[in-house]
């Protein structure tokens, strides 16, 4: 009898020990799903009027930009539909030219034209030469630098081949870029210009420096031609 009181009474005490136990659990520093929930409001909900309007805004003009975008492309598309093939091909060919040969822009517009190049018509001619964007500056520079290395010019002879009418035909502008930045040895180019006189012209060091400096030779600078004449000999 006393065996089963006791036993009784650890059960108590056991469900008394699990109620205890529940009731702190309970009264824990958890927050309510209440709290939880109200605290996870969106964030845009938190937005002031100012900053609603000018996410709307700029939402508005993307849309307005892509609208816009896809409005040109496709006015773009149509316009091309139009454009004869003449002019299409006459495009493709300045292109080449330009990037291939280093052409000038009126030098290209001459060789689209020409009865012994490529007789485009004027027309398809002027298309292409509106319609294509290109350095043409970086394109004088690569020729004078083409004149420099390969036929040892002057600085002075390679911008007037730059601009002249049986030249390259470049802008004023586009040879003074040029020869601004082309990097070369003038004095050198003097000396081999030099050297080639006096090998294959049996000329005499004073005949050498006149046509080094001669507006209608070479035209070097007299330092240039010095340099030269001091070491022809070497």
């Amino acid at each position: 009898m006393n065996l089963t009181r006791g036993k009784t009474a650890l059960l108590a005490l056991g469900a008394f020990i699990l109620m205890c136990v529940a009731t702190a659990l309970s009264n824990s520093d958890s927050k309510p799903a209440t709290t939880v929930a109200a605290e996870a409001k969106p964030a845009a909900a938190a937005l002031s009027p100012e900053e609603k309007a000018k996410i709307e805004a700029e939402a508005k003009a993307k849309a307005e930009t892509e609208a816009k975008a896809k409005a040109d492309a496709d006015a773009k598309a149509k316009a091309d539909a139009n454009i004869p093939k003449e002019y299409k091909s006459a495009l493709k060919k300045a292109e080449s030219y330009a990037k291939t040969m280093n052409m000038s822009k009126s030098a290209i517009n001459d060789q689209l034209t020409s009865d012994y190049g490529e007789k485009f018509s004027q027309e398809s001619a002027k298309y292409a030469i509106d319609n294509f964007q290109f350095d043409w500056k970086a394109n004088a520079l690569k020729k004078a630098e083409s004149y420099a290395k390969t036929m040892n010019m002057s600085k002075q002879g390679i911008y007037d081949q730059l601009i002249s009418e049986h030249g390259e035909k470049f802008t004023e502008d586009e040879a003074q870029y040029a020869v601004d930045n082309i990097k070369a040895d003038f004095n050198k180019n003097a000396l081999n210009k030099a050297k080639n006189y006096q090998d294959s012209m049996k000329m005499s060091p004073a005949a050498i420096r006149d046509q080094l400096t001669s507006k209608y030779g070479e035209k070097f600078t007299k330092e240039e031609a010095d340099y030269a004449i001091k070491n022809l000999d070497k």
